[in-house]
């Protein structure tokens, strides 16, 4: 082993520690990472930021622009809310309409922001037609993910691995290379999805969990004003004890916690009063005579007359995680106030200013107008809901052009007359010069730090070849394949791959994987193409945990998950994809 792979071999190490630890935000510590390569000799500085002019990296930020434009003008969330029906048929009712269509959209759009517009939609019309929101948020997240191995443009992932075996001298994906995996993949877990999810997936409903759980209740704390109305009543008196979906948990009194709290409590000046409770209850009470914000009035220093409620999810890459409000300057930065924060499974009974943020935090905030146009689509946010409005439908011109670009895209894709980047590039010229999109929207909708992490994953995967890591790793496997079989090996790339997907982002993962793949592959004397498929699927195979991808991290904040409910719907579906790809692989590219 030389000095290269071993130098390469450490500096992958920190960078998936750093990673899972959490020690800097995914894209710096990525593209710290490459310049650790470069520094070092390993490589080049034209082998190391290779990435950054790669044909997947490319494709990615136009999928990103044909995204943006879908959600604005397709009516996504429309026909979302319409396709769920009355809800008669309950969760597995809902489900069996909502899966297919989510599958098959996503096998032609980025599934980020289908889920952030669709996620919110899907919430409030189970609340609306009393349907358990914890059956149907998860699955759309998974239908989503398997939609996106359905075709090569469906994932960032697909691209990646395209890239980096076109790289290695292979022929690169075709649209629907990936699809002699991704169909009966897409089939068999979305069927799994409509049967099982009702009966894994807790419903949190129940009078016991609401008490319990709070799964979507908020916290809030308001002062008692010392020349208010409520000063000498009693909490029942002042009208503070039956509150139809919010209760008064604690009161704080010079420094000391009063709880549970008696309906003949007596409320003193400056009293602290921490409500639990629903969002429409909560804003109710900013509005209740003789209480105010117990910290800094926030929402009465915002400028201007009109304003709005919005809820926004903390994404797993925002600069908000492991900060506070008030280290972050949030009403100055983001324009907005803070008025309550939901933290899954966990009361946030802390004052706001103190709260160190986690990703799917959900944040109620009291903000002007233009907020949610102004941040949706921020890698800050992983979803930004406006309360306060209904869901928009009409046609307009704008519309049927998105539309119609989206579906000549993917059939000058599926042609093969050019590259999946020139259909896309085209895609994206149309929806700017027919203005369907404007310029700096397709700007905006650029996801900076996904497209830094996808372009730094693959000069790190360019590193690992080059320095000899993928081949002694690949030679291990090898070693096992020689007593087992090529199957086994197949085996160990697949599990190899969802294993990291979990601990760091997908974009690394299979950049890291498909090295390793290729020279297995060539070891074994198989076609390399079948394993970077199994690579490119299992990347996108993230179902064990909210944060392996962020479509998971979307539905975590908006449902009210705990960490431990997605492995229970998850597990069965990762065991699916192991079996799929070691059923199809080797009869396709054996």
């Amino acid at each position: 082993m030389g000095w290269q792979a071993v130098v390469a071999g450490a500096i992958v190490g920190v960078v998936i520690v750093a990673l899972v630890r959490e020690w800097a935000a995914p894209a710096a510590v990525m593209v710290g990472g490459l310049v650790l390569f470069v520094l070092t000799g390993i490589l080049e500085p034209v082998e190391a930021f290779v990435g950054f002019s790669s044909p997947a990296t490319i494709s990615i930020a136009g999928l990103f622009v044909v995204a943006r434009a879908l959600r604005d003008h397709g009516g996504v969330g429309v026909g979302v809310d319409r396709l769920l029906g009355d809800g008669s048929s309950g969760s597995r009712g809902a489900l069996s309409r909502m899966v297919p269509p989510v599958v098959g959209l996503s096998g032609v759009m980025n599934n980020t922001p289908l889920v952030a517009t669709a996620g919110p939609i899907v919430r409030d019309w189970a609340q609306r037609r009393g349907v358990a929101a914890t059956h149907l948020l998860i699955p759309l997240s998974f239908a989503s993910i398997l939609g996106g191995v359905l075709t090569t443009i469906g994932t960032g992932p697909n691209l990646i691995v395209s890239g980096l075996l076109q790289a290695s001298g292979y022929a690169p994906f075709s649209l629907l290379t990936v699809t002699w995996v991704g169909l009966p993949l897409a089939v068999v877990g979305g069927l799994l999805l409509v049967v099982v999810a009702p009966s894994v997936l807790p419903d949190r409903r129940s009078v016991h969990e609401r008490l319990a759980g709070h799964e979507r209740d908020y916290t809030v704390r308001l002062r008692v004003v010392p020349d208010g109305g409520a000063v000498g009543c009693t909490v029942a008196g002042a009208g503070l004890r039956e509150l139809e979906t919010t209760y008064l948990a604690a009161i704080v009194r010079a420094g000391s916690e009063v709880s549970p709290v008696a309906p003949d409590t007596h409320l003193e000046a400056d009293d602290e009063l921490v409500f639990v409770g629903r969002v429409e209850q909560i804003r109710d009470l900013l509005a209740h005579p003789g209480l105010v914000e117990a910290e800094h009035p926030q929402t009465r220093l915002l400028e201007g007359d009109g304003h709005r409620w919005v809820e926004c999810v903390v994404a797993s890459t925002s600069s908000l995680v492991g900060t506070t409000l008030k280290e972050v300057s949030f009403r100055g930065r983001y324009g907005g106030a803070v008025v309550a924060i939901h933290r899954a499974g966990q009361r946030v009974q802390d004052k706001l200013g103190g709260v160190r943020l986690r990703a799917g935090d959900a944040l109620l905030v009291l903000a002007d107008t233009s907020f949610p146009e102004r941040w949706q689509g921020s890698s800050d946010f992983a979803v930004v809901v406006p309360l306060d409005v209904e869901v928009a439908g009409g046609r307009d011109w704008r519309r049927v052009v998105t539309l119609a670009t989206l579906v000549g895209m993917v059939a000058l894709a599926a042609s093969g007359l050019v590259p999946i980047l020139v259909a896309i590039l085209a895609a994206c010229s149309v929806l700017v010069v027919t203005r369907a999109i404007s310029f700096r929207r397709a700007l905006d909708a650029l996801d900076r730090d996904v497209l830094l992490i996808v372009a730094s994953a693959i000069g790190l995967g360019v590193g690992l070849d080059a320095s000899g890591v993928a081949g002694l790793v690949a030679g291990a496997i090898t070693g096992l394949a020689d007593a087992t079989g090529p199957l086994m090996a197949l085996a160990v790339v697949v599990v190899g791959t969802i294993v990291l997907t979990e601990l760091v982002t997908n974009a690394a993962a299979a950049a890291l994987m498909v090295p390793v793949a290729i020279s297995t592959a060539e070891q074994v004397g198989v076609d390399p193409t079948g394993f970077a498929v199994a690579v490119a699927i299992a990347a996108s195979a993230s179902f064990l945990t909210p944060i392996g991808y962020q479509t998971n991290t979307i539905v975590y904040g908006l449902g009210g998950y705990r960490f431990g409910d997605y492995w229970r719907l998850g597990l069965p579906l990762a065991v699916v994809v192991l079996v799929t790809t070691l059923v199809v692989v080797p009869r396709v590219w054996g």
